[in-house]
């Protein structure tokens, strides 16, 4: 099996690059061309290009635009990063009838309610980061192509940037913070969702009528503020000593954020018999990992 692996220096990309080793021959790009091969969104050509030197069984799009306020500013950049480049992937796989593995967002529902997302329920999204991902999710169906779109929350791990590497940094350097409680989801780990990709990537060879959309984010719920409590809690020697919970009203983005982030993942649990684990434990582990380098 060919995998070609895109956005290989992204927190997911990072950790695809091990779980996908044990399933064929890896060619992983990052932004950079590398001998000859781009793996750049915003170059649709060299990208296209790309993929028909490689020829690739299957893509793994880490890839994204994910600057979520940034993207109110420019939507078509997000648009071409997070839309068009997966469709220019759909539509070369459906030609030669390779699997497109692509992740997308709980931003593309519009947080009301309190219940967990399921993959029938309407997305609608509230800002351009959301839209941009719904519309390559759609592009990407439309396409025909065989595909596996996992729609998760709240990413994080120990290589890139993130909320709980950023709540580490912050809390070694001051006493007070205020962070928001009322947006409700689960932090999922970077490493999980390389691990249960390749699962997946291997069921979908022995079945191919398990492709399609999945919500896949680790268990439980939990709010920004009291995932930054979780933090602090596990991590000693800390300057923070308050944690202020406020309201998203009193933190104001470009970008509106929805409130509700809860996926219903019962649907990818019962299809690729996985049962996917709380989220405090990966959490955890990340914070461990993160203290041994320190």
């Amino acid at each position: 099996m060919k995998i070609l692996l895109l956005g290989k220096n992204g927190q997911v990309g990072w950790e695809l690059q091990r779980s996908l080793a044990v399933l064929g021959d890896v060619i992983a790009l990052g932004r950079l061309p590398e001998n000859g091969r781009h793996g750049d969104l915003t170059n649709i050509d060299a990208l296209r290009q790309t993929i028909r030197a490689l020829k690739p069984d299957v893509i793994v799009n880490a890839a994204a635009y994910t600057q979520v306020d940034l993207a109110e500013q420019q939507p078509e950049q997000a648009e071409l990063v997070n839309a068009v480049a997966p469709r220019v992937m759909a539509d070369e796989l459906a030609g030669t009838g390779g699997l497109l593995v692509h992740y997308s967002t709980d931003y593309v529902f519009d947080g009301t309610g309190e219940s967990a997302w399921r993959e029938t329920d309407a997305p609608n999204p509230i800002n351009q980061y959301g839209r941009s991902k719904l519309a390559g999710e759609q592009r990407i169906q439309a396409s025909g192509c065989r595909h596996l779109i996992f729609r998760t929350s709240w990413v994080y791990g120990a290589h890139g940037q993130n909320f709980l590497k950023t709540m580490l940094r912050l809390g070694r350097e001051r006493k007070e913070l205020a962070v928001v409680n009322d947006q409700i989801g689960a932090p999922t780990g970077a490493e999980l969702l390389a691990d249960v990709t390749a699962h997946a990537i291997r069921a979908v060879a022995a079945d191919p009528g398990k492709t399609g959309l999945y919500h896949v984010a680790a268990a439980g719920e939990t709010s920004w503020h009291d995932y930054a409590c979780f933090i602090f809690d596990h991590v000693r020697g800390l300057a923070v000593e308050r944690v202020e919970p406020v309201s998203s009203d009193a933190w104001p983005t470009p970008a509106r954020r929805p409130a509700n982030s809860r996926l219903d993942t019962g649907k990818f649990q019962e299809s690729f018999g996985l049962r996917l684990p709380d989220w405090r434990g990966g959490v955890a582990r990340v914070l461990d990992e993160l203290l041994d380098k320190s």
